[in-house]
């Protein structure tokens, strides 16, 4: 099994990467596991007090829960992942059940910054994007599928993302084996990737 981590800002195109690998194999070759269906339960904090949780911090993760379904992929057995609502910020009843694959993508914003993760992955990828093009991004995406209106999302920019973005996210780019500018538009960068991956699958 081949582990690759894709990690990068909010908006920064990660989705589009990932989606790009994945049409580039057979169906059912690959499997992803978005660090976001890792949030913790927050059903137990008031409801007013749930916008306020800050997501884009390590403390937002329940990474030892990752860690274990990752393990248990490399041996061979299936996981019931968990699923998260960001309308109600809680885990949801529901889970994804996911069967072992010969490339697994774990995706999210601060997939770079935990040790025990970065170890066991086979190639580190950081997509990275200009900081008005990921706002643009996180402003249509917000008001779409998480009912925000704009305002709300340029003032958690503003007060969260921004922040967050420099102390935690950008610095793990250094952890990185591929930096893919210009996100899921780069289709070179995606391309040695997915040769990479294609000839690590080969040799196996």
């Amino acid at each position: 099994m081949l582990i690759i981590g894709i990690a990068g800002g909010t908006g920064s195109g990660k989705t589009t990467v990932v989606n790009k690998i994945i049409d580039s194999f057979p169906a059912g070759e690959v499997a992803v596991i978005p660090q976001d269906s890792y949030y913790k339960d927050s059903s137990h904090v008031p409801v007013e007090e749930r916008s306020k949780i800050n997501f884009d911090e390590p403390a937002a993760i329940e990474w030892t829960l990752l860690v274990d379904h990752l393990k248990k992929l490399k041996e061979g057995k299936a996981i019931e992942m968990p699923t998260y609502s960001y309308l109600t910020c809680t885990r949801q009843e529901e889970t994804v059940h996911v069967e072992p694959r010969d490339v697994v993508i774990v995706e999210g914003i601060l997939v770079l910054t935990d040790p025990v993760l970065r170890e066991m992955m086979d190639v580190k990828c950081f997509v990275d994007a200009d900081a008005d093009d990921r706002l643009i991004r996180v402003i249509s995406r917000d008001c779409i599928e998480r009912g925000r209106t704009p305002q709300m999302v340029i003032d958690r920019y503003e007060d969260v993302l921004k922040p967050m973005h420099s102390m935690y996210i950008e610095p793990t780019k250094r952890f990185a084996d591929l930096i893919i500018p210009q996100g899921g538009t780069n289709t070179v960068a995606i391309r040695l990737l997915t040769d990479y991956i294609d000839s690590r699958l080969k040799r196996s």
